[in-house]
């Protein structure tokens, strides 16, 4: 369990609970604090409030079992019992609607080995609300199926005040995140919402005010009258399937005097601020590290161990690859070898002490050769990224290759892996501009590579 900020609720002793202090940044973020404290191969994901049955793990377990190693996550099944001797409220449809929702995390287990690939959650998302829908979406871009359990929860549909539509429309927002993520991402059958039409109404009201400032009565009035009708569609639209009782129908229309306006207002906030955002970028499978200028400064061709002097930040961030869980490996051109300059000897002298500074970095994969030898190892051709893969076990374009020259990122490409380059003083403009991600350090390369937005 994991709690998101503010005081502790007090809870009943259950053996085997343990709860977790999240960031206080939304459910995204906590849980990710949550899955990662885990080591388990599946995780579940409830909402707070959401009731699960005595028998619910048992339905898990079986919902679980046996499902093929493409199948990453299992939805259970959401109950929002309804009342029986009347029509439901706006607010109660609203709450129901989780009954059809894919992907909700009110009820959702994933493979952890899965969610560390994909990074886990977009903590962009800060409220509950489109950040379950967006994992979904990364998953299933990954290549994984998601499959619907027999499982169950039950979803109590708890009080709310007379202005929750009206605040619910913050939503819009991340609806603008999650489109500017992944275009049109919804299914051919989900319905689209009222967007264009809360637009059209704002519109229209921005104009019957403007012009009435401006003492345009014509067009005030044509204004006036299509935000009226606009507004008056939606108020009906959410009344006539409800209870229809005095107070129901007055939040209605109040609410409805407020909603299109509230909508537009956060969707063009939404666009505005999330503007060029990328997806999250999927884990690698392997990062495959340039020596020099990457992870020590570089010395040209250095046959002295004692000058090895690790570049900032460079130790931490194999430390948190190596926490991660994600091998690495050095992938390094060593011309003066082939030149004539350096022995073997010497250059895997370096090398050692490099790792003495670094820790251990796996397999080392050198180029000894000079450029007219023309061999297919020498980056920018694709040589030392494959054996480096093969070395690892992994397919060389799950890799993230890092490297400080345009000759690192040519080498990832021609694989299809992944390159960050991190430019130094030798790093030519052109080199900068051509490459598809930057960072300034060792560090902040990590922290792209380990699912930070790009």
């Amino acid at each position: 369990m994991v709690h998101d900020g503010g005081e502790l609720p007090e809870l009943p002793a259950v053996d085997g609970l343990d709860i977790l202090r999240g960031p206080a940044r939304g459910p995204a973020a906590a849980r990710n604090v949550g899955w990662r404290a885990s080591s388990a191969e599946w995780v579940a994901f409830l909402d707070d409030d959401v009731v699960p049955p005595p028998e619910w793990t048992t339905r898990l377990a079986e919902d679980l079992y046996g499902l093929a190693p493409d199948v990453a996550g299992s939805q259970g099944r959401i109950v929002v019992p309804l009342p029986r001797d009347r029509r439901p409220t706006d607010w109660e449809r609203n709450v129901a609607a989780l009954e059809t929702a894919r992907w909700a995390t009110a009820d959702m287990a994933y493979r952890r080995s899965v969610l560390a690939q994909v990074g886990g959650f977009d903590e962009r998302f800060r409220r509950a609300y489109r950040e379950d829908a967006e994992l979904a979406l990364r998953v299933q871009r990954a290549g994984y199926r998601l499959v619907r359990g027999r499982r169950s929860v039950t979803h109590p549909i708890g009080p709310a005040d007379r202005w929750v539509s009206v605040s619910l429309q913050a939503g819009n927002a991340d609806d603008a995140l999650i489109a500017q993520l992944h275009g049109d991402w919804r299914a051919p059958d989900e319905p689209r919402g009222r967007r264009r039409r809360h637009l059209a109404v704002t519109a229209a009201g921005a104009l019957a005010l403007g012009a009435a400032a401006t003492r345009r009565r014509t067009s005030a009035a044509l204004g006036a009258a299509a935000w009226l009708a606009g507004t008056a569609e939606l108020a009906w639209a959410r009344i006539a399937p409800g209870p229809r009782t005095f107070d129901e129908v007055l939040t209605m229309a109040a609410t409805s005097l407020l909603i299109p306006a509230a909508a537009s207002y956060h969707w063009l906030r939404g666009c505005l601020r999330w503007r060029g955002a990328r997806p999250l970028a999927l884990r690698p499978a392997a990062v495959l590290l340039d020596r020099d200028g990457t992870l020590v400064v570089d010395v040209p061709y250095n046959g002295d161990p004692e000058l090895v002097e690790p570049m900032p930040g460079a130790r931490k961030a194999l430390d948190r690859l190596r926490a991660a869980g994600i091998p690495t490996a050095v992938v390094s051109n060593q011309s003066a070898i082939g030149r004539g300059w350096l022995t073997n000897e010497q250059v895997e002298a370096v090398n050692r002490r490099v790792e003495d500074v670094l820790g251990p970095l796996g397999p080392w994969v050198v180029c000894p050769h000079a450029p007219e030898d023309a061999c297919e190892c020498r980056k920018p051709k694709a040589g030392l990224v494959v054996r480096a893969a093969e070395e690892l076990g992994v397919e060389p374009a799950r890799c993230a290759v890092v490297g400080d020259i345009g000759a690192d990122v040519e080498a990832a490409r021609a694989v299809g892996a992944r390159a960050v380059l991190i430019p130094t003083e030798r790093t030519r403009r052109e080199e900068i501009a051509e490459a598809p991600e930057t960072a300034p350090d060792l560090e902040t390369a990590v922290d792209l590579l380990l699912g930070g937005a790009p």
